[in-house]
């Protein structure tokens, strides 16, 4: 019953953007609270809507929720005080489907037979209907449309006695994508997918251990960095020593390979190498397989500035900024609204005409995925004086929609799954328009080629090939997040 009515209430929707998230968790500090709210604000790219925090003081959780920005919202001692304690466990949030109400914000927080329990989630489950329906038809009460909340539901039905071990019972139960840190009592526990799909770090600071989605989240608040999470790895901060157990059965890692394409900050490491660097080899490899004779190479900023870069050193052209951005907007791809997302590409990007009229141009950017954004900036630069525009994407075409947590929506939506290449590059009306391969980003990235077999990366928006299929059915709805209830109130 409750899918078909989702799939209903869905039919006609305009999809928001699906959520990437940023998570960050501290032991055994003084200063936990702050050093959270530092830590998100280095996160702040991976979520704009809503952030939150929970403490523990020993006793007491506490918990502070907010709409919008982690600067606006942690940056007094008022606030910072009604969070006590030596743990804490912080989230910044992008809304999906369920809406932007104070309830979906994270961290969830919930009292069970072991005691209290807090989770903050970044990822997506690809059963949390099925599972959702489950345990409502058992008696199971919701208060948000989160599918993080059915963790919760999960760990707190448990019969096993220990909270580590309650996890690990709700972990065998869900399926898909997922970077978690708990915090129970005076226990800190980071948990990773059976695939490594989300990324999540573990870092030390004096005696304190530190959880976090990116290493940049690290840098800001002078810890060091120990280690990722290993796919299928549970970490706990128990009595302030680092222990771990690996309950899943053995896989290899199959990192998403958008935080290297897109999401992760360039100043983040993953995989042993700043991401900035794997966006340079970006560029060099779409290089390599699309150059074309043209004046000047320009990045669309900042999402295409690496690429560009890399693009630029290995043809031995000039790079300049043809472009310039107004950073007090956020990205467009993660803006939740269409009318936001046409309008936002004035207020945020202007051409810079000096640089760019009567030149012929190679315009790079990360990834291509409506075509909208596009299609008005190579406008933009044609209205300021541009001879040619020659587009150039350092990533393969997007073909598939995510189901793990990365913003991409229905097949029906995104171009490269409806359009051919021409018929892309009229759309966007550039006089050239050519993709990394996915040999060559693979290549970028120091494999020989893409292992068809077992592919190294998840990889499936160019391939379509899902490690872990959506259970819940919803045919042609991409439902992202479980909702029943439409509001934007604060209750």
């Amino acid at each position: 019953m409750i899918t078909k009515i989702l799939k209903k209430k869905f039919k006609n929707f305009n999809p928001k953007l699906k959520e990437e998230c940023g998570v960050f968790g501290i032991s055994n500090s003084v200063d936990a609270s702050t050093l959270t709210a530092l830590g998100l604000h280095a996160l702040q790219h991976r979520g704009q809507e809503g952030c939150g925090i929970v403490s523990y003081d020993g006793k007491n959780y506490h918990s502070e929720k907010r709409f919008g920005l982690v600067g606006d919202n942690f940056n007094k001692e008022k606030v910072l005080k009604k969070l006590p304690g030596r743990y804490a466990i912080g989230h910044n949030r992008y809304s999906t489907t369920g809406g932007t109400t104070l309830s979906n914000i994270q961290p969830f927080f919930a009292d069970t037979n072991a005691g209290g329990i807090a989770v903050a989630h970044n990822g997506n489950l690809t059963n949390a209907i099925t599972l959702r329906k489950k345990l409502v038809e058992g008696g199971a009460i919701f208060y948000s449309t989160s599918d993080t909340e059915t963790i919760i539901q999960l760990i707190a039905r448990s019969k096993r006695r220990k909270t580590i071990d309650k996890i690990v019972d709700a972990l065998f139960q869900i399926q898909g994508a997922y970077a978690l840190i708990f915090l129970t009592q005076n226990t800190l526990i980071g948990v990773r997918d059976p695939f490594g799909i989300r990324p999540l770090v573990i870092g030390k600071l004096k005696d304190s251990y530190i959880f976090a989605s990116e290493t940049c989240a690290l840098d800001i608040v002078g810890a060091k960095f120990v280690r990722e999470v290993e796919n299928g790895e549970i970490v706990y901060i128990e009595n302030n020593e680092l222990k771990n157990i690996k309950p899943f059965p053995s896989k290899k890692p199959k990192p998403c390979v958008f935080e290297y394409i897109y999401f992760s900050r360039p100043d983040s490491i993953l995989n042993g190498k700043c991401v900035y660097e794997y966006r340079k080899n970006f560029g060099k490899e779409l290089a390599k397989e699309a150059d074309i004779d043209a004046d000047l190479i320009v990045p669309v900023p900042d999402s295409g500035n690496a690429a560009a870069i890399g693009y630029s050193q290995h043809v031995k052209r000039n790079f300049d900024l043809g472009l310039i951005r107004n950073h007090y907007v956020g990205r467009t791809f993660i803006e939740p609204v269409q009318k936001i997302r046409s309008l936002g590409v004035k207020l945020k990007l202007n051409a810079n005409k000096s640089t760019i009229e009567n030149k012929k141009i190679v315009l790079i950017d990360d990834s291509l995925v409506r075509g909208t954004t596009c299609h008005k900036i190579v406008k933009m630069l044609y209205d300021s004086g541009a001879k040619e525009v020659h587009v150039r994407i350092a990533s393969p075409e997007i073909r598939f929609p995510d189901f793990y947590g990365i913003d991409t929506p229905t097949k029906k939506e995104l171009l490269a799954a409806n359009k051919n290449n021409d018929e892309i590059c009229k759309y966007i009306n550039a006089k050239s328009l050519k993709f990394l391969s996915i040999d060559g980003m693979y290549r970028a990235m120091g494999f020989e080629k893409r292992n068809s077999t077992y592919p190294q990366l998840t990889d499936h928006y160019f391939t379509g090939e899902y490690p872990v299929k959506p259970i819940d059915n919803l045919g042609e709805d991409k439902v992202t997040q479980l909702s029943l209830l439409s509001t934007a109130s604060n209750n």
